[in-house]
């Protein structure tokens, strides 16, 4: 089901077993839209497919850019309705360079850009020849987060930088598909703060992102009550909680000046 709200009708997924993308996803099944949920563990993504209603489910590390190719020819023959691609797989390492052994450190890094860059880059570009083909046009989000824009939690070095990326390529993707005639194709960004997921897995204490440890964090209700009204009114930058703030102030600093110097 397409329309002028959510212009999209089949939506895959990536991170789709847990956290952010299985609140995504069950609520893009409530509002009638067809979700294939992609991951890399597969008894997570059967539990969640099997609990949310979800389409179907496709085994994939989006670190391994390897596997990427096969799973955009196989997912597009599967699902050739596929008209959007939610970037949502990501992980945040806790790394110091003063501490951690070099060899350590580079190879947790590593996976780090390559989950949360490469992944998305490759899966994008992948997909933009199906997209760009769909009558009906199409629709990327990628999540980012509100410390690529500020990092203030000096632990997650790599983190932020791949955030930062994802930021300013979602801004250079959507200038470039709409001065090359391809604005039909939605590019959105949605920008979290600190939300009560599993995130933070591999820190010392894992909740500190849960509300019972930081008053500042969203649970991932409060934050889906917050991001579906937004998305449902076309917003192409969604920052919740403490992450609005923040981001309103760096549009107003640098939106106008990103705006003239990219004009053609």
């Amino acid at each position: 089901m397409t329309s002028e709200v959510l212009p999209f009708s089949c939506a895959v997924v990536t991170g789709g077993g847990g956290g952010l993308g299985k609140a995504l996803s069950s609520y893009l099944i409530s509002k009638g839209k067809r979700v294939i949920l992609a991951g890399r563990t597969e008894s997570n993504l059967r539990e969640t497919m099997e609990e949310i209603g979800a389409t179907d489910y496709f085994v994939l590390d989006t670190g391994r850019v390897d596997q990427i190719p096969s799973f955009i020819a196989e997912v597009t023959k599967k699902h050739p309705d596929l008209d959007c691609l939610i970037n949502n797989a990501g992980v945040q390492r806790p790394l110091q360079v003063l501490k951690d052994q070099p060899e350590t450190f580079l190879e947790k890094a590593d996976e780090e850009i390559n989950i949360n860059i490469r992944g998305p880059m490759h899966l994008t570009l992948g997909l933009l020849e199906h997209f760009k083909n769909r009558p009906g046009g199409a629709t990327i989000m990628n999540v980012s987060s509100l410390l690529g824009f500020v990092p203030f939690s000096v632990i997650n070095p790599v983190y932020y930088g791949t955030k930062a990326w994802l930021h300013f390529w979602t801004m250079n993707l959507r200038s470039q598909l709409a001065k090359g005639g391809y604005d039909s194709i939605k590019v959105i960004e949605i920008i979290p703060p600190a939300v009560g997921t599993d995130l933070h897995r591999d820190r010392e204490d894992p909740d500190d992102s849960k509300k019972h440890k930081n008053p500042n964090a969203l649970s991932i209700e409060e934050f889906m009550d917050i991001v579906c009204p937004r998305l449902e009114r076309g917003d192409e930058v969604i920052a919740p909680g403490m992450s609005e703030n923040v981001v309103d102030r760096w549009y107003k600093a640098f939106g106008e000046t990103y705006q003239r110097l990219s004009a053609p």
